[in-house]
């Protein structure tokens, strides 16, 4: 593995018949990072996170996780260095147990049982949500139902976690559990996570906020260095968090 674990290189990609979503844009992520990701509509967050592991093929330019370039020959080791969590957390839950969600992933690496009973069980411990592990997923809050989908990711122990706006329909109670769950996952086991996120303050506790605009990066920095560009904040629509704000004034 190379000291950068997630590369982009002069990456774009256009839709048909769209204007460029992403614009040769070339990051580097690190072990155990933890890095969000702002822009308004349409700066090309998500293109972004769908190119590494393999869900969209660049127009032009490289994805490299680890030595490997992203190709549809690598794509299957790719997704299981990379795991992704989306904005639908039902999306992901469809058997009838959370156990049995939790699961799927690692059944479907060819694990032996006793392997996939100690993953489930330990990502279960992880997202605090093992004493739920015979319930129905479709019963569960919606904060609980991200979690699960955390924690079916992490059964596939990847080395990143990409998570698109994870809390974009949870209440505030559930945007917490979320994000403290991600923050530990980070911390406690060194899992580099990339996450989406339209709400500022999730952005606090990472190590680097890149800000996106038109498919470029325009902001790469620490919280701190970035939400002291309140100006640039404001000219692409993103509330700074009150603190900062106050700071700067």
């Amino acid at each position: 593995m190379s000291h950068h674990l997630v590369e982009t290189i002069d990456l774009c990609f256009s839709y048909p018949d769209s204007p460029p979503a992403l614009n040769g844009v070339s990051l580097r992520i690190t072990h155990g990072e933890s890095v969000a990701v702002v822009g308004g509509n349409g700066a090309g967050k998500s293109t972004l996170l769908l190119h590494l592991n393999g869900l969209l093929p660049p127009s032009s330019g490289q994805v490299r996780v680890g030595d490997i370039p992203v190709t549809p020959k690598t794509v299957a080791r790719v997704r299981e260095s990379v795991g992704m969590v989306f904005q639908q957390a039902e999306d992901q839950l469809f058997m009838p147990t959370v156990r049995e969600d939790v699961a799927f992933g690692p059944l479907n690496m060819g694990l032996p049982p006793e392997e996939i009973r100690r993953r489930v069980d330990n990502a279960l411990r992880q997202v605090d949500m093992y004493e739920f592990r015979q319930h129905a997923p479709h019963l569960l809050s919606g904060g609980q139902k991200q979690r699960v989908a955390i924690a079916g990711v992490i059964a596939m122990e990847p080395e990143v976690i990409v998570l698109d706006e994870p809390t974009a329909m949870l209440d505030p109670k559930g945007r917490a559990e979320v994000i403290s769950t991600v923050t530990k996952l980070c911390r406690e086991k060194g899992i580099t996570v990339v996450l989406i996120t339209h709400h500022m303050s999730e952005c606090i506790g990472a190590d680097r906020v890149i800000v996106m605009s038109n498919g470029n990066v325009i902001a790469d920095d620490s919280p701190e260095n970035v939400f002291s560009q309140v100006e640039l904040m404001k000219s692409e629509g993103l509330t700074v968090p009150a603190t900062t704000e106050l700071m700067f004034e």
